[in-house]
């Protein structure tokens, strides 16, 4: 996209609907909003500790035996440092050379350099099969220690044992739905002066909760409610999901990131 699409009224009386987490939503609303859009935040997700932190702890405290540590969000980069924080520890990921760093995007890059470590492998692609091939040829006999959410996907532990890695899955966080978001959802789809013409989705998780908070209505309610609203994806996981789910994917970023995110909105737009 030339810099002249993303003019500050790109978006301009556009309406959004972003349903990131109450804490993430700032990033992507505050790109919208750059673009003249009308942003209406409503989380699908709310991020919760797990039950236990006993294995995130214990994988912690033995750091130094693990050869790589995956990251997948930024969440995960969070939590993972709120615990190290709280058993007063550090990462040393650079004094032996033994410790090295793959994380999923640039955003999870980014958390991780802001906490004074190196990032050594950004798969070209933000998705797990990209993890794994940027991947899979250096962890033969490794022992990898993979930070991630409750519920995932099992593909990148799945794949990089079958390349002979020892791998170990801790949960560090887990994502519910927000019981308070139904209720307003509900209302902003009825609303025609807050009705969204785009609702964005950042994650497969956004897309289970959002189908979750529509709940059960009668046959034909759904269409009613959605009708005529674009669904906006990040990448190709998310639009799979959006697809499992009955739900169309009319605007799929091409850079799995928030800005690949806003720029496909932008390009629908132009197009429209």
């Amino acid at each position: 996209m030339k810099k002249s699409d993303r003019s500050a009224g790109a978006l301009s009386g556009v309406r959004v609907l972003v349903g990131r987490a109450r804490h993430q939503a700032g990033a992507l609303s505050g790109e919208l909003r750059k673009l003249g859009a009308q942003v209406l935040e409503i989380p699908f997700i709310e991020i919760r500790e797990p039950r236990s932190f006993g294995p995130l702890d214990s994988a912690l405290k033995n750091l130094a035996e693990y050869d790589w540590l995956i990251l997948t969000s930024v969440n995960g980069v969070e939590a993972m440092w709120n615990r190290l924080e709280r058993l007063r520890l550090t990462v040393g990921s650079g004094e032996d050379g033994r410790l090295r760093i793959a994380a999923i995007g640039p955003a999870t890059k980014k958390a991780i350099e802001q906490r004074g470590l190196k990032v050594d492998v950004v798969p070209k692609q933000y998705v797990a099969e990209s993890v794994v091939r940027s991947l899979k040829s250096k962890v033969k006999g490794k022992r990898v220690l993979l930070v991630r959410a409750k519920v995932a996907r099992d593909v990148i532990p799945r794949e990089l044992r079958r390349a002979g890695a020892k791998v170990e899955v801790v949960e560090a966080y887990e994502t519910v739905v927000p019981q308070s978001s139904r209720t307003r959802l509900r209302a902003a789809l009825k609303d025609p002066k807050r009705r969204p013409q785009v609702v964005t989705f950042t994650s497969s998780s956004t897309v289970k909760n959002f189908v979750g908070l529509l709940g059960n209505p009668k046959k034909g309610l759904r269409a009613r409610l959605l009708d005529g609203i674009r669904m906006a994806s990040i990448g190709p996981v998310t639009s799979a999901t959006l697809r499992e789910h009955g739900l169309a994917v009319d605007i799929a970023a091409k850079d799995f990131t928030i800005p690949g995110l806003v720029e496909a909105i932008v390009s629908w737009v132009a197009k429209d």
